[in-house]
């Protein structure tokens, strides 16, 4: 007899089912030896409500009644309320009673955790798993089949097998093809193109792919299906694969009457649309979509297509490059679908190599494993740290509130000083490391500690806005501590998914508790963090000024400080260590004196800019903040370089023309290492006139919302938008630009147009008024000069 084992994996997706009046958590697992769905035994949703407020719910129960039952088992909210524990039967019924509850007037509390969530939380699993095998077990299709498992967590690194899926198909959604790319497949099923069907469409070259040619759309899905049932992946990539692949294709499956059996064991997907979210439910695999995750990972581009995450990360672009890809998709289709098959092809491989670049799918792995997250959830903080902080909670008799109904109030910003604008040589700048993180673990910042220290302030250390905190019972300031200490052994073993995974994690949490969407919301405790960050910069600010240098800028973290001339420390990077570790000594002192705490707060010397330059608010002499330029010192293989870094200004934002970019690069370069610049200014305003630049002066600005909902004001790449599907439906052809898409636009002597419908000639003085001459004012008083004359020197030539 086959004796019973434990085996590890990791849950790729989990739901509900009700069976027989009782409700199960479904979890499938990836193993090392396959997928494995585990079965949990029956399980009662549950939420509580203030023992004071039970009667008038028992009293209203009706119907309900004998579905509902009542517990006191010693739990309390934050504020000190007692509660009482309800349990029912199925999710229905919780459904019910939240609506019986609403109309009543009463408070549930945590009637919104999922039964599936709360069943993993509350036995600390987090992706990671580890479950008994009985010695009588089932199996279907090769998985492993547990009834009423028995799990507990474990520490699991999973390695998956993926594929990369798009599709192509017409404005009325009308499939086309379909590609898919994994370790072991590589194939497009194309539909026999009506225009077409007395050829034979065949690849006669040596291509990466195999292509099958069906005749209809309700053959591409059977086989589509086929193939992914067979190759049997765990995770499914793509590009918009939430909202637009599987959107489509589940639309198509039900026009055609095909089940859209894609989950394991032939089971089918689902795929749910609300506002403007695509949930897609596939049982015993995650869909995950790139730029959710790139997104998750704080990834930042002037845009998310495909074309332009691509070029960036990889150098590589889509096989079609036309502005309007509809078109030449729909052309390629009807007159050369080879090179179609091509197009969508090379789409899924290059999903798959930007997850290999960014190791997205590690990353999220990683971040299931901190916090129970699932694979394909994109953000998630608020559900991440309920899954964290909840059952630690329930272990100390307190239960979690509710979010308020007005969003609640703004806590304050981070601070950011007024900075002293100027160009400047020889500035440094001071880092805390994780200010907000470091803040929370030195005093004690957290939920129940805040309940905690309010029932004995006396001893508790003081934060803002009355709020007192307990120096012992606390749960966040040792999460965040476990995290820190496991970002530290990420970093030691180059681990970067993990160290990014947490680094973000550890940044959330402050954002959780200062967010109407969390029932842990209390201003107290968002302002116990920025607050004291804000006291923390200035006190820092002071400090250094006493040393004799100079601190022209700070912003939440960072402190920028000016030491041209002042060696008294030696170069300045020394001096930025020395700094560092003056004011490390000062925090540790002034803590333990004055609060008697450990300190955590760490500064460090991030770098050293040779040149540095601060502006001024454009029209005003007032220094600007979050916008500076400068050479950033660095060593690299043993050489020091210099690096140009912007941040804020023209050059790193996405509405401004590429000349405006390149012109302020190219200037700003010249002044910060005192090259000539003003026979650059007038050969480039020579080049503008004469046309030579026209393809850098495209500017580029997404619709926000749909084109019609523009009424008030009318920008000017709404103004382009609508004169081009104007013309577009003159001509009969799609319209364009309706809603939430990029329109790439020029100023004419007639006014904005877009570049694939734009007749009149460029209004090149717009172009040096609006982008030129602002980036040159920006800097060159800096240095003596200024736009004005030099544009008037050159007037004179003419």
């Amino acid at each position: 007899m086959k004796k019973a084992s434990l085996e590890q994996g990791f849950i790729l997706s989990k739901g509900t089912f009700t069976r027989d009046g009782k409700v199960f958590v479904e979890l499938w697992v990836k193993t090392n030896t396959g997928c494995a769905r585990l079965i949990s035994e029956p399980q009662q949703p549950t939420c509580f409500i203030k023992m004071k407020e039970q009667e008038r719910l028992r009293n209203a129960l009706g119907n309900l009644r004998g579905n509902v039952l009542f517990s006191n088992d010693d739990f309390s909210t934050l504020d000190q309320k007692n509660v009482v524990t309800i349990k029912v039967p199925t999710e229905s019924h919780m459904r019910k009673l939240r609506q019986l509850a609403q109309q009543q007037g009463v408070t549930l509390y945590e009637a919104d955790i999922r039964v599936a969530d709360r069943y993993l939380m509350e036995r600390f699993v987090y992706g990671a798993i580890e479950f008994l095998v009985p010695d009588i077990s089932t199996s279907k299709d090769g998985n492993l089949i547990i009834e009423n498992a028995q799990i507990r967590p474990c520490q699991y690194r999973p390695t998956f097998s993926t594929l990369s899926i798009d599709i192509e198909c017409d404005e009325n959604e009308s499939l086309f093809s379909v590609a898919l790319a994994g370790n072991d497949i590589s194939e497009v099923i194309l539909v026999q193109p009506a225009s077409l069907a007395n050829k034979v469409v065949q690849d006669d070259s040596n291509s990466a792919y195999t292509l099958t040619v069906v005749d209809n759309e309700k053959t591409l899905l059977h086989l589509f299906f086929e193939r992914i049932s067979s190759y049997d992946p765990d995770v499914i990539l793509g590009w918009n694969v939430k909202q637009f692949d599987m959107a489509v294709i589940a639309r198509r499956a039900s026009f055609n009457n095909v089940k859209f059996s894609i989950g394991r064991h032939q089971r089918e997907a689902q795929v749910r649309e609300w506002e403007d979210q695509t949930l897609v439910d596939v049982p015993g695999r995650s869909v995950i979509d790139g730029i959710e995750s790139l997104k998750t990972m704080t990834y930042q581009f002037e845009s998310f297509s495909l074309d332009y995450v691509s070029e960036s990360l990889l150098g590589e672009n889509k096989l079609i490059q036309d502005s309007n890809k509809l078109d030449a998709i729909k052309h390629l289709y009807y007159n050369d679908p080879i090179s179609l098959a091509n197009y969508n092809y090379k789409d899924t491989v290059l999903v798959n190599e930007i997850q290999e670049k960014t190791q997205f799918l590690d990353f999220l792995a990683l971040r299931g494993t901190l916090t129970g997250l699932d694979l394909s959830r994109p953000g998630g903080s608020v559900a991440a740290f309920l899954n964290v902080y909840l059952p630690k909670l329930h272990r100390n008799g307190y239960v979690a509130g509710v979010r308020p109904e007005n969003g609640g109030l703004a806590s304050p910003g981070g601070y950011v000083m007024h900075s002293k604008p100027g160009l400047y040589k020889d500035v440094l700048v001071l880092d805390f490391k994780s200010l907000y993180p470091s803040i929370i673990r030195t005093f004690k910042i957290d939920p129940m500690g805040l309940a905690e220290g309010l029932k004995s302030p006396d001893t508790a250390i003081e934060g803002f806005k009355g709020a007192v905190f307990s120096r012992d019972s606390h749960f966040l300031p040792d999460i965040i501590e476990n995290l820190w200490l496991q970002r530290d052994e990420a970093k030691r073993q180059h681990d970067a998914p993990r160290s990014q995974a947490i680094k973000i994690l550890m940044n959330s949490f402050y954002g959780v508790l200062g967010s109407g969407g969390c029932p842990f919301y209390d201003p107290r405790l968002a302002s116990s963090i920025t607050l004291r960050g804000h006291e923390i910069m200035q006190t820092t600010a002071r400090w250094i000024e006493e040393l004799g240098y100079t601190v022209i800028y700070g912003d939440t973290d960072s402190t920028f400080v000016h030491v041209e001339g002042n060696n008294a420390f030696g170069t300045p990077k020394k001096t930025g260590k020395k700094l560092a570790d003056i004011i490390n000594t000062k925090w540790h002192e002034l803590l333990q004196s004055q609060f008697n705490i450990t300190c955590h707060l760490e500064i460090e010397f991030e770098s050293h800019f040779t040149t540095f330059f601060m502006p001024t608010i454009r029209g005003s002499s007032q220094g600007s903040k979050k916008r500076y330029a400068g050479l950033k010192s660095e060593v690299k293989e043993g050489k020091e370089t210099s690096t140009l870094i912007f941040k804020g200004l023209e050059n790193v934002r996405s509405d401004w023309t590429e000349l405006a970019k390149q012109f302020q690069y190219t200037l700003y370069q010249k002044v910060f290492n005192n090259e000539p610049f003003k026979e650059y200014i007038k050969g480039t305003l020579v080049d503008i006139r004469q046309g030579k630049l026209d393809d850098q002066l495209i500017y580029k600005k997404r619709l926000r919302k749909p084109l019609t909902s523009y009424t008030k004001s009318i920008p000017p790449h709404v103004k382009a938008a609508r004169l081009a599907d104007a013309l577009y439906e003159e001509r009969g052809e799609p319209l364009r630009y309706q809603t939430k898409t990029v329109i790439p636009y020029v100023i004419t002597v007639k006014g904005p147009q877009t570049t694939d419908t734009a007749t009149a000639i460029l209004d090149y003085e717009h172009y040096i008024e609006k982008q030129i001459k602002p980036i040159a004012d920006s800097i060159l008083p800096m240095v003596g000069s200024n736009f004005e004359q030099l544009t008037n020197q050159q007037l004179n030539l003419f």
